[in-house]
């Protein structure tokens, strides 16, 4: 396993994980997440969380957001060890973000459903209020404000979901595969929001099967594999690594494989940085 490396100087807050073994999962009975080392979130950071289906990334996400509790091992957040009482601390400061948008949306109409969190840190009605007219701008759906949210569409209910978290106001915001059934242009709308939260100082952990997202939005990426992690390390560094793409069945980026490929067959220069984004790869291109 890698060990976790100062990429850039973030301060170290949200969460360490010790040493976590046996979590209980609402997936397939048996199932169990295992972190056999130190872990640690720096503030700031864009996480890919990547593997298979039933790799134990839903658990892990699960366990730092304090729904599940692990049979042992910490958390800790801030460098405060949680506990019982300080477990509605890390739920109000760590949010996530369900794949499907329905699972997460309660309320008949969108201001109330985004007001909910708010309401239930007993902020005052002002603050409340407050919080939720600057979350439904953010997310640029205010004019939806009194709609019920089961009637929008499903890039609509996205941003919805999306907007509940940004009124908690949460430092770490946890996405579960949130490009699932999306069209391009809503994917590509969250692609900018995700931008906008990351020059905002947010850090960011995201689940995905999609190799080609990961590859260009991610500082970091994690692999998990049968419960466990199996890799952590730049996404690039992880795409690089032909045996932990294997284990946890993942696949090249395109646009990795293409550099490649144009590398190999010299018709770029060797040993220049591979680009994560088309913006970079065709800059490289011209500069050959």
């Amino acid at each position: 396993m890698h060990a976790v490396r100062n990429m850039v100087p973030y301060q170290i807050i949200p969460c360490q994980v010790f040493r976590r073994r046996k979590a209980k999962t609402t997936t397939k009975p048996g199932n169990r997440t295992h972190l056999l080392d130190k872990k640690y979130i720096y503030r700031g950071e864009k996480i890919a969380v990547l593997g298979s289906n039933g790799a134990g990334k839903s658990t892990f996400f699960l366990n730092i957001n304090g729904v599940l509790k692990s049979t042992s091992g910490q958390i800790c957040y801030r460098g405060k060890t949680i506990d019982k009482k300080s477990l509605n601390e890390l739920r109000k400061n760590v949010g996530i973000v369900f794949q499907d948008a329905d699972n997460q949306i309660i309320a008949s109409t969108v201001e109330a459903e985004v007001s909910f969190g708010p309401m239930n840190l007993k902020l005052p009605r002002e603050e409340v209020v407050s919080r939720v007219d600057r979350a439904l701008a953010y997310m640029n759906i205010t004019e939806y404000k009194k709609r019920a949210p089961h009637h929008l569409s499903g890039g609509e209910k996205k941003r919805v979901s999306i907007a509940d978290i940004i009124a908690m106001e949460s430092e770490v915001i946890i996405f579960d595969e949130p490009t699932a059934a999306l069209d391009p242009l809503n994917a590509a709308m969250l692609e900018e929001v995700l931008g906008k939260m990351n020059e905002e100082g947010r850090t960011m952990l995201i689940s995905t099967h999609d190799v080609d997202f990961a590859y260009r939005w991610a500082d970091r990426a994690v692999v998990f594999s049968n419960g466990q992690i199996i890799a952590d390390d730049t996404s690039l560094n992880i795409f690089k690594q032909e045996d932990i793409l294997e284990q946890a069945s993942l696949k090249h980026p395109t646009m990795f494989d293409v550099y490649r490929i144009m590398e190999e067959n010299k018709m770029i220069p060797e040993g220049g940085d591979y680009p994560r984004n088309i913006r970079v790869f065709q800059k490289a291109i011209e500069n050959r």
